[in-house]
């Protein structure tokens, strides 16, 4: 069945669940588009301020007819206020009120960047499988819904799978357990969600799946300062960031704005880290500091945090990135798996 009719269906359905007020919930104005993708159905109830708690059977109803008609697919289907923005979704279970930590996880190490292009989600991952070589039990979560990159570069396939109680199995790659939306997605599809959609989306992923007793969830932050890194910081216990960029100015820029959304947010910056800071040429051994030299180890010491170390530009980060196999996990022994090494130890040291 076409995603589009199995959206029409759906929308078709919920034209038999009452809102308050009188009316039907498809008609109603403040139900979102019906996004379906092979492994998810996500829609928004948006309310008045105040309202939740009566359109609350509303969503419980709504979530039922999307699941009947949607079979193994996840359905995610949230209950926002216009003035808050707060999500109210799951089985039932009510949302957790302040910072709270995730089943499961011991510790969550985020890895954020004030811009897109400078090697994020790379060294999140690089980094997850360092702390895996030292003897912890890891698991790394794609919050960059919009962008998602984290199957590519472990090189999963599939859809997670899904139990009974509608909780996520995460995959395994490499040793890691790892959530993603992109596993769920056909290949070139869009995540065409609003700010609640998103924020719904993620704490789904985060607190719905079944991480299994982990020492360290690593979160790979979509670049800026957005909806998802507010909800995050908002909701759950993050024990410290890590902040990515390259050594030119233009990077470090947005870089300290994150910096600055952190400390706004009084989350603990564990530290600065420079990738592409430098090539080494193949074939002469020659060194070219092609986006400039030092720059994140003087914006670290500027901005008062630690500089956790550089990742140099090199063919084999690329090269395994892109066929999903990770130097840390493929090359234990190269140079460039010694600097993600290097940078999780100052990790641990700063976040035991």
């Amino acid at each position: 069945m076409a995603d589009t009719d199995l959206s029409a269906q759906i929308k078709n359905a919920l034209a038999d669940v009452e809102i308050p007020g009188g009316g039907d919930l498809a008609s109603y104005g403040g139900l979102s588009d019906i996004i379906v993708t092979p492994g998810a159905i996500a829609f928004a109830i948006a309310v008045a301020p105040g309202m939740e708690a009566a359109f609350g059977p509303a969503r419980e109803q709504a979530q039922q007819r999307a699941q009947a008609l949607g079979g193994a697919r996840k359905v995610m289907v949230s209950l926002t206020a216009e003035k808050s923005n707060a999500p109210k979704f799951g089985h039932g279970a009510p949302q957790p009120q302040g910072k709270t930590r995730v089943d499961g996880v011991k510790r969550i190490i985020a890895v954020g960047s004030g811009k897109g292009g400078v090697g994020k989600s790379t060294t999140a991952v690089n980094i997850a499988l360092a702390l895996a070589a030292e003897g912890l039990k890891v698991g790394v979560l794609d919050a960059d819904l919009y962008g998602p990159s984290v199957p590519k570069l472990l090189g999963i396939e599939g859809k997670p799978a899904i139990r009974d109680d509608g909780i996520f199995t995460p995959h395994e790659a490499f040793g890691l357990k790892v959530m993603s939306i992109g596993s769920m997605l056909v290949p070139g599809q869009a995540v065409v969600w609003r700010g609640p959609m998103a924020t719904s989306g993620l704490r789904q992923l985060l607190r719905e799946t079944d991480w299994g007793g982990l020492d360290v969830l690593v979160i790979d932050l979509p670049p800026g300062t957005g909806d998802i890194h507010i909800a995050l910081f908002q909701q759950t216990v993050v024990d410290g960031v890590v902040i990515v960029s390259t050594p030119q100015d233009l990077a470090l820029i947005d870089a300290q704005k994150a910096i600055d959304m952190l400390r706004r947010m009084s989350v603990p910056v564990i530290g600065l880290v420079e990738n592409m800071s430098y090539f080494i040429a193949p074939d002469t051994g020659h060194r070219y500091d092609i986006f400039g030299t030092g720059g994140a180890e003087q914006a670290a010491e500027r901005l008062d945090i630690p500089f956790l170390g550089p990742i140099p530009l090199v063919m084999s980060i690329r090269e395994g990135s892109d066929a999903g196999a990770p130097p840390v996990a493929v090359e234990p022994n190269g140079p460039e798996t010694a600097a993600y090494r290097s940078i999780a130890r100052r990790l641990l040291a700063r976040v035991p």
